[in-house]
């Protein structure tokens, strides 16, 4: 046995490292909590205010906004003028928490909360194995479709659409396309305005996000698509598409190998799979770099892989890496794989595949 020996200097930096982890976690929270009443939005179009005046333009509790305000000074998010006791959000500070935001942050923070939920369930699994279901997972899919729509959903036309080349024409001239675990449908429904004289279809086997997914569609009186409540691993359709796409919604799976399999089943010769999903190595040491590691993994052990193994499947997880997704193209039939990157989304790889 290696004896260690005890390094005050280190457990005092270790101290402080935990002290700080404490107070960004509650930073966290209540970041939530502000995206959620739209406390960010709501100051960032006034000047230095009282916390009576921010509540009144916000249409909240002022003690309760008073408080939450005491966060976000001391936590460096607002600044604080104790003379006349007035709030401001200084303009850098909004750029990363409004909504009018073209690099909103203030959405990731609601994992945190949304996760503390079902910390129980996960603490139960450490102990019994199994897994904890997508429906006790009560705003996960309204908090992903608010994060994909300001990732994936924005940066369709200009950036993803663009990796595939010759795609954007086909899609003009009218394809037939799939999005398996389309979620709430955000994606489907721009593809299907953007593109009016190709087909399209969405699964997911959530009936909440499909119903989500269908009253959007019907707003915008959109004919060109169709979502259907199926659960992938039942997919059974033979050379149907020209495209496939699936938007971070493979490593959630519980039998992953065959929906890859039944995806490479549905393309029709030559057509083309899209598979965005995180960007990760398989190896936890390949991801000590990685710039947010540890929220991921987090995500991924509370979420990703519990709802899979409380199926009884595979239980990837989200930081399934590179190496196991082209294993797992691989043995689905996809003998090539073009691995991109986007310059501005460091946490997805974009994997383009042909049949």
């Amino acid at each position: 046995m290696t004896t260690q020996i005890f390094d005050s200097v280190r457990a005092d930096a270790f101290a402080e490292q935990m002290l700080g982890i404490l107070n960004s976690g509650a930073i966290a929270l209540m970041t939530s909590i502000g995206h959620r009443t739209y406390l960010f939005d709501t100051m960032a179009k006034l000047p230095p205010s009282t916390s009576q005046q921010i509540a009144d333009a916000a249409g909240l509790n002022e003690r309760y906004v008073r408080e939450w305000l005491g966060a976000m000074v001391t936590g460096h998010l607002v600044e604080y003028n104790s003379a006349n006791r007035t709030y401001v959000l200084p303009v850098e500070h909004a750029a990363c928490l409004t909504r009018s935001a073209s690099d909103n942050m203030a959405p990731i923070t609601q994992f945190v909360p949304l996760l503390g939920a079902v910390e129980d369930q996960i603490v139960d699994c450490f102990s019994q194995g199994g897994g904890v279901p997508y429906s006790e997972f009560k705003r996960f899919h309204e908090v992903m479709a608010e994060e994909s729509g300001q990732t994936t959903v924005a940066a369709l036309e200009d950036h993803i659409l663009p990796l595939i080349p010759g795609l954007v024409e086909a899609l003009q001239q009218g394809i037939d396309v799939l999005d398996v675990g389309c979620g709430s449908g955000r994606a489907l429904n721009k593809l299907a305005t953007l593109f009016p004289n190709s087909r399209f279809t969405g699964y997911d086997f959530s009936e909440k996000a499909i119903a989500t997914a269908t009253a959007e569609a019907q707003q915008h009186n959109l004919t060109n698509l169709r979502f259907i409540i199926k659960d992938a691993a039942t997919l059974d359709e033979k050379e149907q598409y020209d495209w496939i796409a699936t938007f971070d919604s493979i490593h959630d799976q519980a039998k992953p190998d065959v929906v890859l399999q039944n995806i490479y089943n549905a393309l029709r010769p030559n057509g083309t799979y899209l598979m965005q999903d995180i960007q990760a190595a398989t190896e936890v040491s390949g991801n000590l770099e990685h710039p947010i590691a540890p929220l991921l993994y987090t995500i991924s052990c509370m979420h990703c892989m519990t709802v899979s193994l409380a199926l009884g499947g595979m239980g990837l997880g989200a930081m399934w890496g590179r190496e196991k997704a082209l294993q797992l193209l691989g043995e689905a039939g996809f003998v090539s794989a073009e691995v991109k990157q986007l310059p501005h989304d460091f946490q997805n790889d974009y994997y383009v595949l042909r049949k």
